[in-house]
């Protein structure tokens, strides 16, 4: 079902109505040219094959500071009044914003939503009043929580990390976060809770136990997800890779990274992955490939939707606006079966000199809008081109005779080396890398 617009007390995007679906041939930079969402492509409506998240943190905590300079926009929720009314207001306006604009989830770290208190109790006591306001708000509106999450990368106690700092009493507070972050999704309904390992890294190996701050790391999420479960979270659990910064090692460097993690430690039953195109890019793979990881691992769970510039080095949030990137992940996640339980969230944010309240409609609608055309383009090569005959062929020799008895496990070495003493050098047979691009573009096209 759609969600309802939800307005409190203030309007805070006046003269913004919802968000309408026009058609390519639009020329109104406030309303969708492909997200459709109730158009059916491959047996499910767009919304569903989606089920876009708006980014608590981005959308209305980020002002747009860099390292250079202070933020340049000015949020009308906030007056410099006490931080718990700023906290409502900014709920306030957040739902405005996510109702307008027709997305049915949303997702926020602890910090996002509540103010951090003077001490743990009052702490616990901010998100508990937020959560409850939230609930009233996700009544009203029909909008979902995708995920909850606790930042403990953001403070200065977790300068060194949190479950892997090598001060238990900064764990213990990490824990403490946690706890309460964990006990807010559950309230709210929480598909999902995600873990990001902000910090859990090191600088430098001279002054670091690698393997003692991994093992701390692992019991750490054990202890987590065994409270999760003991308080009626039934979702999945999430982890994000990336390789670097705010450390420059980070343990959760990229996909396989993380899955051999899980592995070891016991969490691959309970724990799969969200996994972000930027970092993925600082990593050096591809969205594409690192969503196929996870699907190949069966522990593909849900997605940070945005993009990095190639020109830079750092993690820069873009709005996902690349067409190629949006084909190629949908053509992943179509022949995986879909997100399940998991998401598209974009966490990305607008640029330092898009100043003006529309401009954060504008680029979630044209995320939105790139998006469902790589589905409608996905769809069409899946549906309609040679791609996966081509793809199979590619591996035809493992479909008969020995190729069968390998996959199998039925040929040892010595024989697998007879096979290549009687049969010669083999033919050169083309991969068609340029055929296959070629097909991306004449669908794009």
């Amino acid at each position: 079902m759609s969600v309802k617009v939800v307005l409190g007390k203030k309007e805070y995007f006046p003269g913004i109505g919802k968000i309408p679906f026009e058609g390519p041939d639009s020329d109104n930079p406030l309303a969708f040219k492909y997200y459709d969402e109730n158009r059916v492509v491959a047996g499910k409506s767009m919304r569903d094959h989606f089920r876009f998240a708006v980014a608590y943190w981005h959308s209305f905590c980020g002002a747009g500071s860099d390292p250079f300079g202070p933020g340049t926009i000015t949020f009308p929720w906030d007056h410099g009044q006490e931080p718990m009314q700023m906290a409502r207001d900014k709920l306030d306006a957040a739902f405005e914003f996510i109702t307008k604009l027709g997305i049915p989830f949303y997702c926020f770290h602890d910090r996002d939503i509540a103010p951090e208190g003077g001490d743990v109790r009052e702490s616990w006591k901010n998100l508990e009043d937020i959560t409850a306001l939230a609930k009233k708000k996700q009544e009203e509106s029909g909008v979902r929580l995708l995920w909850g999450t606790a930042n403990v990368f953001g403070h200065k106690r977790y300068m060194n990390g949190a479950a892997t700092n090598p001060d238990f009493a900064v764990l213990t507070h990490a824990a403490a976060q946690v706890k309460a972050a964990l006990e807010a999704t559950v309230a709210l309904g929480g598909e999902n809770y995600v873990f990001w390992g902000g910090r859990e890294g090191y600088y430098t190996l001279l002054n670091t136990d690698m393997k003692r701050e991994q093992e701390h790391l692992g019991l750490f999420l054990q202890k987590a997800r065994d409270y999760g479960r003991k308080i009626g979270f039934k979702g999945t659990y999430l982890i994000e890779p990336k390789p670097m910064e705010p450390t420059k090692h980070q343990y959760d460097f990229d996909s396989a990274t993380v899955i051999g993690f899980l592995r070891q430690y016991g969490l691959a039953g309970d724990f799969k992955l969200n996994i972000e195109n930027n970092h993925a890019t600082l990593a050096g793979h591809t969205f594409a490939h690192d969503i196929q990881v996870a699907v190949d691992a069966g522990l593909f769970g849900s997605l940070d939707v945005n993009q990095g510039d190639p020109h830079n080095g750092w993690d820069t949030d873009e709005f996902l606006h690349n067409l190629y990137d949006a084909v190629e992940i949908m053509l992943v996640i179509l022949q995986a079966g879909g997100l399940k339980s998991g998401g598209m969230n974009f966490d990305a944010k607008r640029r330092r000199s898009s100043t003006d309240p529309e401009d954060l409609f504008i680029a979630h609608i044209s995320s939105m809008d790139t998006l469902a055309r790589g589905l409608l383009i996905a769809d069409s090569i899946l549906t309609q081109s040679p791609y996966l005959k081509m793809r199979k062929e590619r591996y035809s020799s493992y479909d008969s005779g020995k190729g069968v008895a390998f996959e199998r496990g039925e040929l040892d070495l010595e024989k697998l080396a007879d096979l290549a003493v009687k049969a010669g050098e083999p033919a050169l047979i083309s991969g068609k890398q340029e055929l296959y691009e070629s097909l991306i573009n004449r669908y794009i096209h």
